[in-house]
């Protein structure tokens, strides 16, 4: 039997975290399924879904505990098998606009109402090309309950974009 491991970890970046890791997963026989990592502020930062055999959970949590000897804070979480779910329709949305405080909570306020689960959510500041003003980029996939009808959420994210003076693609289809 596997068992499926979420290991979380921050800490000051430098070459070669990403492979420490790596190597200790790789010597407690572990399979790296998929991660999210960044450098954010100067740390690294990241996520990782490991699959190891049951019998090597103790060894695989093990070497990864020694990595705190290296001043990486982590956390090892045991995974829970997903839920089947019948065909969710996944929601793909890209924003962009002027950056201010409150975009994400709006955006993420606005897809709790209609019940939606965020899978994924990735954002970044940047200087726009011209003016050189701060422009807020944001890429979220969500999963819609069958219950929701895509052009409702449309509707309540088109209207919250112009209050936020953003411009919002939403795309929706089923999932595989």
């Amino acid at each position: 039997m596997k068992a499926s491991l979420i290991v979380t970890l921050i800490g000051a970046d430098r070459p070669g975290l990403v492979n420490v890791l790596a190597a200790r997963a790789a010597a407690a026989g572990a399979n790296w399924l998929e991660s999210s990592m960044a450098q954010l502020a100067g740390h690294f930062a990241g996520i990782v879904r490991l699959e190891v055999a049951e019998s090597d959970v103790g060894k695989l949590e093990a070497a990864l505990r020694e990595l705190e000897t290296e001043g990486l804070r982590l956390t090892v979480e045991r995974g829970a098998a997903a839920p089947v779910a019948s065909s969710p329709v996944v929601a793909k949305i890209e924003l962009v606009g002027h950056d201010r405080p409150g975009i994400v909570r709006e955006i993420s306020a606005a897809l709790a109402r209609h019940g939606a689960s965020i899978s994924r959510l990735e954002s970044a500041c940047e200087n726009a090309s011209f003016s050189g003003e701060p422009l807020f980029r944001a890429s979220v996939e969500a999963q819609l309950p069958a219950s929701v009808r895509p052009a409702s959420l449309k509707a309540e994210l088109e209207a919250l974009a112009n209050e936020l003076m953003v411009d919002l693609r939403l795309e929706d289809k089923a999932a595989n």
